[in-house]
């Protein structure tokens, strides 16, 4: 029996006629680094704002370590231990990236809203901010404005204060987008590092990321799931090939 963490059923979302996510049925493994790929267009990142609660679902159920929780608010669902890294950097640019990954450990403390008090009472957060920092291999870069970080390093941050709120379920939207080779196989490298004890789910375009880190993928087309399973299994299906098309099913062959 394998241990699900996340789990939807025939997850639907309509806009005015328009079926955006058609009858979803995922099952997230615990610990795994799981791929949610398709074609632009084909309702990922629907899915992910559907999973956070940032739309609301036409019909269908989500659960998470088997509780119902399709109802429930975006902030409950974060408390839980589901904590999504935004697509575009999520950080404050004129705090220092120290400062940054105080700011999701004070919200782990639910002291959120404690702007007025003396600066001095977070200093006890610094040791775990420098911790979470070491873990993303940004503690050099500790005091330095966030606004100036190269933008590979923008996400290590962000990736670094998502896990201050300690999740349970990591969601990554897009984590190497815009990115370089070499900050690709640096936040790669670095996704697989964070992963360990974590459970993943991300959507991403670049095929040798998810050839070389991802347990399972699932592809979507027009908002319903086309095929499932290991990297080689859905690299190799006629269907996948067929809805990636030409050069994205020539990059799913070569990203070996």
């Amino acid at each position: 029996m394998t241990d699900v963490i996340l789990e939807t059923r025939n997850l639907t979302k309509e806009f005015k006629g328009f079926t955006a996510v058609s009858a979803v049925n995922l099952q997230i493994e615990r610990g795994h680094i799981h791929a949610l790929i398709g074609p632009n267009g084909a309702g990922k990142t629907t899915c992910f704002n559907l999973l956070t609660k940032f739309l609301v679902p036409t019909s269908g159920q989500i659960l998470f370590n088997g509780r119902d929780i399709t109802s429930e608010a975006p902030a409950q669902i974060a408390r839980q231990g589901i904590i999504r890294s935004f697509q575009i950097s999520a950080v404050f640019p004129h705090m220092s990236v120290l400062e940054n990954v105080r700011i999701g450990l004070q919200r782990k403390l639910g002291t959120s809203f404690h702007f007025w008090k003396a600066g001095d009472s977070l200093k006890q957060l610094d040791a775990r901010a420098m911790e979470l920092l070491e873990e993303v291999d940004l503690t050099s870069f500790a005091h330095t404005t966030t606004v100036d970080l190269p933008y590979g390093r923008k996400r290590a941050l962000e990736i670094a204060t998502t896990l201050a709120m300690e999740p349970e379920l990591m969601l990554l939207d897009e984590p190497t987008q815009g990115m370089g080779h070499e900050d690709v196989d640096r936040v790669t490298a670095l996704i697989k590092k964070v992963s360990a004890g974590r459970t993943i789910l991300m959507v991403e375009h670049n095929m040798s990321v998810i050839a070389g880190i991802c347990d399972r993928i699932s592809v979507l087309q027009r908002g319903a799931l086309l095929a499932e399973g290991s990297y080689a299994e859905v690299s190799r299906n006629p269907q996948v090939m067929e809805a990636y098309m030409g050069t994205a099913a020539g990059e799913l062959q070569g990203a070996h």
